[in-house]
């Protein structure tokens, strides 16, 4: 019995030390999250954190996973996966350009139709050999060409009736609608629904600029130019306008002194400026329109209509990609409204969140507390949990067809959003994920691989705290580090 108890105590003197190193591991991890959060810019913060093993689908933690919280561009992800999913990472928008009525001899007696497919890239700057290899506007003038058409007597109609009329959600404020990041989807977006605004200001801080010239040229658009010229030596101006209203009211500062400095803004309404494109290219090449350029109210599916050309997009996986990686609010609200189209017909920002949080919750993640205003994450409104995203990443990790692809469509530091990340800290591609930030919001989403080779997938939201956005992301920053490590 006394050797029995001997050895005993020698298996257990043998073990103490790998029990004590499995409990200082599991104890290290959660009390280095439990000392980050004690930091005094966190003082009043609303905090999210959700760690899971992408292999053994072990929580290794959580903090507040029920609480909703403001997730900034993060939510892209939620919108890009349920796109990938249910539309297929292969697949091509189109644009059409038709025609109605007959032609004889050289001339259309009807209308020339172009008719938006809901390409969230036509003619974008992210996509210029897709696009411009040959414009895709010389193409269309080629196509009419080979009609042997010379005159219209109708109009040049744009078809924008896949989305709803009303460009922007509900909830976006009045600073961002007329600023390139606040640019809506459209039926018939073109050229990223963005434009140039070109400046010279004078040597003095504290005069009125001369606004030059927009890029392209948007027609009727009226100005009212308040920027002044400033010793701050970067863009501080906003361009304040809605959507379908030709008048602007910019304000704000440029950097004294330059010859020619622009902004960028939001277009007011694409499809008219995609028609007045295109008529001017016919134009020049002898084509002319004889009525006006007009947006059709009802779709024209059911008209006797003749295909004169189609453009296609570049894959969904491609726009994806420069969604997730370049966080383009237009692309990810293009991509809300065509789920909505593709379900009930119409592209709408409500119809399209319900079609992504019936999608989830079909996938057994429980969807209460996902108050969803938009697709891109522009919104204040939007709230969601750490665990929600989490479960979703988990998903497509494990179960879905399209996972690889859309993971891989998320930047590793230091590309897309992840610049502000030292890439010496996470080496080797061992850190891809989403960012997301606004006044006050700070938050990231994706896959971080540890010091022994471990896929964690995390969330890590923050709302409301004391400092300022550089060292918000350093405490982030720091978090992941010391993940890594575990």
């Amino acid at each position: 019995m006394q050797k029995t108890t001997q050895y005993l105590v020698v298996i257990l003197t043998l073990l103490y030390p790998v029990i004590s190193i499995a409990q200082q591991k599991e104890w290290s991890l959660k009390d280095e999250i439990t000392l980050w959060k004690n930091n005094d810019y966190l003082k009043h913060a609303g905090i999210g954190i959700y760690l899971q093993n992408a292999e053994t689908g072990e929580i290794l933690a959580e903090t507040n996973p029920q609480l909703s919280l403001v997730p900034g561009s993060t939510l892209k992800l939620l919108t890009t996966a349920t796109a990938i999913e249910m539309i297929g990472a292969g697949y091509r928008f189109e644009t059409k350009l038709c025609y109605t009525g007959e032609v004889k001899n050289d001339t259309l007696f009807g209308n020339l139709i172009v008719v938006g497919g809901a390409d969230p890239a036509l003619g974008s700057k992210y996509f210029k050999e897709h696009y411009f290899k040959k414009h895709f506007l010389d193409e269309w003038t080629s196509a009419v060409k080979k009609q042997n058409i010379k005159h219209v007597t109708g109009n040049l109609i744009t078809d924008a009736t896949i989305f709803e009329e009303q460009m922007i959600p509900n909830t976006w404020i009045w600073e961002d609608l007329g600023n390139y990041y606040g640019a809506g989807a459209s039926g018939l977006s073109v050229y990223d629904n963005m434009y140039q605004i070109h400046f010279s200001s004078p040597a003095v801080a504290g005069e009125l600029t001369t606004l030059k010239y927009t890029k392209p040229f948007i027609p009727d658009l009226k100005f009212i130019n308040q920027v002044k010229s400033s010793t701050i030596n970067r863009d501080q101006a906003y361009v304040f306008g809605a959507p379908m209203i030709n008048q602007r009211t910019i304000r704000g500062t440029i950097p004294k002194g330059r010859e020619d400095f622009f902004i960028k803004a939001s277009v007011p309404n694409p499809p008219y400026l995609l028609a007045w494109d295109f008529r001017n290219r016919l134009s020049d090449a002898q084509i002319t329109i004889g009525g006006l350029i007009e947006s059709q109210q009802s779709n024209l599916k059911d008209s006797s209509t003749h295909l004169i050309a189609k453009t296609t997009s570049p894959p969904l996986i491609d726009i994806i990609r420069v969604t997730n990686h370049e966080s383009v609010n237009l692309f990810a609200e293009h991509l809300l409204k065509y789920l909505a189209y593709m379900i009930h017909g119409q592209g709408s920002t409500k119809k399209g969140i319900d079609v992504i949080t019936d999608f989830w919750e079909k996938r057994g993640i429980d969807m209460d507390g996902l108050f969803m205003a938009d697709g891109s994450g522009l919104s204040h409104f939007n709230c969601l949990t750490a665990k929600q995203m989490v479960q979703a990443m988990y998903y497509m990790k494990t179960q879905s067809p399209e996972g690889k692809n859309w993971f891989s469509s998320l930047p590793y530091v230091p590309n897309g959003t992840l610049y502000y990340f030292n890439p010496m800290n996470f080496t080797g591609k061992t850190l891809r994920a989403k960012s997301g930030s606004m006044t006050r919001v700070r938050c990231y989403a994706g896959e971080l691989i540890t010091h022994n080779k471990q896929p964690i997938l995390f969330a890590i939201f923050l709302n409301n705290f004391n400092c300022k956005q550089s060292q918000a992301i350093k405490l982030i920053e720091d978090l992941l580090v010391t993940i890594s490590k575990n």
